[in-house]
């Protein structure tokens, strides 16, 4: 049950594995579980999956270290698993590279549909390289990076450059917190829009000056 590839699930539950397993291979992925932190990173180095299901609360390694780790190393989409309450823990995963949360309890059906999207959205990237040039900005589609007006070269997460990429084909109109999500996601969020406020912080953060306006009430604007 293996012709949609591999699937890492990093969690400590036994019977969330046994569901998710049950679930994800009815849907013709393969299920490699990890049961602790220093686990889940070996078995990524080993099986090359296609996308990690990793819980936050996590022994040993917690789930937040695990992620950041991954992102040291590698773009495979990270889906976050938490039972916390906190927004903080959602806001740390998403600021340290991971691609989207579930929070616990949630239904396997769903899940499933985030990592189809995820799978989705990746298969997406443009296959044809573009670039965009935008206030003295190089967006790069071939090679994922940007280079700013002083010709640093930043190289954001996959998640980041896809909703960079987006704002920037659009560039001069006012785009919905939920258009974006549809587009970058791949799906509804199901009403959560934070994700889209986090990551266009990081963008931000990480090249300072691009012209990313806020439309209070609405979402966001990419100036020219």
């Amino acid at each position: 049950m293996a012709g949609k590839g591999t699937i890492l699930l990093i969690e400590d539950e036994p019977d969330i594995a046994d569901l998710l397993r049950m679930y994800l291979e009815k849907d013709g992925f393969r299920l490699v579980h990890a049961a602790s932190g220093e686990d889940g990173l070996q078995r990524l180095d080993e099986r090359d999956p296609r996308v990690v299901l990793l819980d936050i609360g996590l022994p040993g390694i917690d789930g937040i270290e695990v992620c950041r780790r991954i992102r040291s190393t590698s773009d495979v989409p990270v889906i976050m698993l938490t039972a916390r309450d906190s927004e903080i823990d959602k806001i740390v995963g998403l600021e340290i590279g991971a691609d989207d949360y579930v929070t616990k309890p949630f239904s396997p059906r769903e899940l499933v549909a985030r990592v189809k999207a995820v799978l989705r959205r990746s298969e997406e990237r443009p296959i044809v390289p573009k670039v965009i040039e935008l206030s003295g900005f190089t967006i790069d589609s071939g090679r994922r990076e940007v280079v700013t007006p002083v010709g640093e070269v930043i190289r954001p997460t996959a998640r980041e450059f896809d909703l960079l990429w987006y704002l920037a084909e659009h560039r001069g109109l006012v785009l919905s917190r939920s258009q974006i999500l549809e587009a970058v996601w791949g799906y509804d969020y199901f009403g959560e829009t934070r994700t889209v406020d986090v990551h266009i912080r990081q963008l931000r953060k990480k090249l300072d000056g691009i012209p990313i306006e806020t439309v209070w009430g609405v979402g966001y604007r990419l100036g020219d």
